[in-house]
């Protein structure tokens, strides 16, 4: 079993690609802290019998949740291993109707929860155990500025979602300068257009990527798996993009 005893966060928890994530890490061994605003009682009931985990809700963009997460976390397991964090929102407004409410939103869910899990689970947990694998899940949208749905408008992901996404590819590349001395990597999965509940009612036309079909959370569960084992110790600063090859030119 790949993950034997590893303790992962995964935020998100609930549904799409968390919960499939959560699913497979579960599946190889691994100890599950399912973090959600919601209740996460549909990733627990897929679990297979004997899985060990911890269910904590709340609000990811408030700093003393995460940390009471953290906190119960090593109360239970001793440690932290594996951080993903996948929990985000994605408001689809463009930039003449976009709200400041919808922005601070965005920002705040995708790229402040992001800093906040990062700090409290490195320090001082994985800097002490001189080990950890840090996950995050941005976006093409952070890369090329949203994904164009086939609709004439607000089907494309909107300026805050690209802006946060785009930090969390920042926030990556920095944090892995910054932690490599200690052991830890920190990756992104930019995943394209995939079936959750965020593109859930947007009409997206495939037929422009190589391979012409949605994303499913167990295509982007892959490469965070990859990123969050043992054997990608030396691979770091990474963004892979699971798109379908909508990124190629």
């Amino acid at each position: 079993m790949k993950f034997k005893d590893d303790v992962a966060i995964i935020t998100g928890a609930a549904s799409g690609i968390g919960q499939e994530v959560a699913l497979q890490l579960a599946k190889e061994g691994a100890k599950i802290v399912l973090v959600d605003l919601n209740a996460c009682g549909k990733t627990i009931n897929s679990f297979e019998q004997g899985t060990d985990y911890l269910e904590c809700l709340g609000d990811i963009k408030d700093p003393k949740f995460v940390k009471a997460v953290v906190n119960r976390t090593i109360e239970k397991y001793g440690e932290v291993h594996i951080l993903v964090n996948n929990a985000g929102t994605c408001s689809r407004l463009d930039l003449e109707d976009m709200t400041l409410e919808m922005w601070d939103r965005d920002l705040n869910t995708n790229l402040k929860a992001t800093f906040l899990f990062t700090q409290a689970v490195v320090y001082p947990h994985m800097k002490e155990a001189g080990y950890g694998r840090i996950v995050n899940i941005s976006s093409v949208s952070g890369i090329n500025g949203g994904v164009v749905s086939g609709e004439e408008k607000n089907g494309r992901s909107g300026p805050a979602y690209a802006a946060s996404k785009g930090g969390v590819i920042a926030l990556t590349r920095w944090v892995a300068k910054e932690l490599g001395k200690y052991g830890i990597t920190c990756n992104s999965v930019a995943p394209g257009a995939t079936a959750t509940a965020i593109t859930a009612g947007v009409a997206y036309d495939t037929g422009g990527q190589v391979i012409d079909r949605m994303g499913e959370p167990s295509d982007i569960a892959e490469a965070v798996l990859y990123f969050a084992s043992r054997g990608a110790g030396y691979t770091t600063s990474q963004v892979l993009k699971v798109d379908g090859g909508i990124s190629i030119g």
